[in-house]
């Protein structure tokens, strides 16, 4: 039922952005060429632009699932959909001018060409790009706003019995009660141990009755859907649950009790007809993966060919502070465990760490000469770090390398820790950015590192990259 209400409100979306995108596209015409913009070529027949409708409505949705705009999340913002709509809508224009590029140099017939065809407008596009993330944003929030009305008139909606009340219990609780936008009214839980001494329940849900009791409970609550999240060893009092759900047409919901193991997203994949759970999935795959390496070297090299310059001045600097490279190389350890040499400005003496040994740098650090410690107060000292991304042992966006020194400490004392290598190392993270870095704890930047694996989008990448300029500049003033 969840899956089906979910994909109820994706088929909303799907439409709004559809017609969002075509009323985007045809208005940019109308903005690019009625009016006080001069079109040096001419003024193309409106027709044209007609035709090619189909074209960009359907590749609006299709760049917003690129960006996982589609995908239920927990602790989705406006401000999330804001930078997932933008991304989204800029996807969607670059595919297509570069599709009628193409088209426009390679088939475009000599009968259009006879009648004067002119080339789609790149001036439209932009025009577009503004005009659909402003409707599609806009939308999305008439969508919710609406939805919201109908489930606080209390119209469609279906009311939810857990069974099971603890840790399991409680993780349904909050993913139902953070997307009341599927139309669930949380009754309360059904709770052999908990019946007997606690009746408040959970985020002021109650505790109805025991396990035994679930058909009465169902019966006076009017219950719509069940959702079973017991303990693996009472399992065995599923059987009864599933047997009177079955027999009152009531929509039953197993959740597997896999808590102590889920770090990341779990899967179900089918073995010729066997469910399989894959555990630990993560959604950086495939054309994802893609996406994010094309993202990575544009403003990689972007950054070096336009920090060449500054790169030689802080060169000469790190010269006169003191004697030794330039550069400093250290081996970090990167994606599924690989090592990989990652390169710095050197901010301290070459044979700082004769007596100290491996230590975790910071600001303030004595050893650092007085260039250095302006680096690392700017974080300067990571830009050659743009070059591990051109050479693909990082991403500008992702979890930061440690040392493996420390990486074999903190794996055997850290659950999870190793989790954070299912991903490339990154020059930025969401962790840093939420003030997660340095000498800070290591518990709340793994939690914040594996949010990110478990939630990537372009979007993410874009939002964290915004966010390191705006808090970098605030580190500066």
């Amino acid at each position: 039922m969840l899956r089906r209400y979910n994909r109820l409100l994706v088929a909303i979306y799907v439409i709004a952005d559809l017609g969002a995108g075509a009323l985007a596209f045809a208005l940019a015409y109308l903005v690019r060429f009625e009016t006080v913009f001069a079109s040096p070529k001419g003024q193309p027949a409106f027709a044209w632009y007609l035709d090619l409708l189909p074209f960009v409505a359907v590749l609006v949705p299709a760049a917003f699932h690129i960006q996982g705009l589609y995908r239920l999340r927990r602790g989705r913002t406006r401000v999330d959909d804001f930078f997932g709509v933008l991304v989204g809508s800029f996807v969607a224009g670059v595919l297509g001018l570069t599709g009628t590029l193409y088209i426009q140099a390679y088939h475009l017939s000599d009968a259009l060409k006879a009648e004067g065809f002119l080339e789609i407008s790149r001036t439209a596009w932009v025009f577009f790009l503004a005009l659909n993330v402003l409707f599609t944003y806009t939308s999305r929030e008439v969508v919710r706003d609406l939805l919201r009305r109908r489930w606080r008139a209390g119209i469609g909606l279906r009311r939810v019995l857990i069974v099971g009340s603890g840790d399991l219990g409680r993780m349904v609780a909050d993913r139902l009660l953070e997307h009341s936008e599927l139309g669930f009214r949380l009754i309360g839980f059904a709770d052999d141990r908990a019946a007997a001494t606690d009746t408040i329940g959970y985020r002021g849900l109650p505790i109805l009755g025991s396990i035994p009791q679930v058909p009465e409970i169902c019966s006076q609550e009017q219950i719509d859907e069940i959702y079973v999240a017991l303990p693996t060893e009472e399992h065995v009092k599923l059987l009864g649950v599933v047997e009177y759900a079955s027999r009152e047409f009531l929509n039953i919901h197993v959740v597997p009790d896999l808590l102590q193991f889920l770090a990341l997203r779990a899967r179900l994949e089918d073995l010729d007809g066997l469910p399989i759970i894959r555990i630990n999935d993560v959604p950086l795959r495939g054309f994802n993966s893609v996406c994010k390496r094309a993202v990575d070297m544009a403003i990689s090299l972007a950054v070096v060919v336009v920090g060449l310059i500054p790169g030689l001045i802080i060169a000469f600097m790190i010269k006169r502070s003191s004697p030794g490279p330039v550069f400093y190389r250290q081996a970090r350890m990167g994606l599924d465990g690989r090592g990989f040499t990652v390169y710095k400005f050197r901010s301290m003496p070459v044979d700082a760490e004769d007596v100290t040994g491996p230590i975790w740098a910071r600001d303030d650090d004595p050893r650092a000469t007085p260039i250095g410690r302006w680096l690392r107060r700017h974080d300067v000292d990571e830009l050659p770090q743009f070059w591990n991304v051109l050479r693909g042992d990082m991403s500008i966006v992702g979890p930061r390398p440690e040392r493996p020194f420390f990486v074999e400490q903190f794996k055997h004392r850290i659950p999870q820790y190793m989790l954070r290598h299912k991903v490339k190392a990154g020059i930025t993270g969401w962790a840093q950015v939420n003030g997660w870095r340095g000498n800070t704890s290591l518990e709340k930047r793994i939690e914040y590192d594996l949010y990110y694996i478990e939630n990537w989008s372009l979007s993410l990448d874009f939002k964290i990259m915004w966010l390191t300029l705006l808090r970098g500049f605030h580190r500066t003033a």
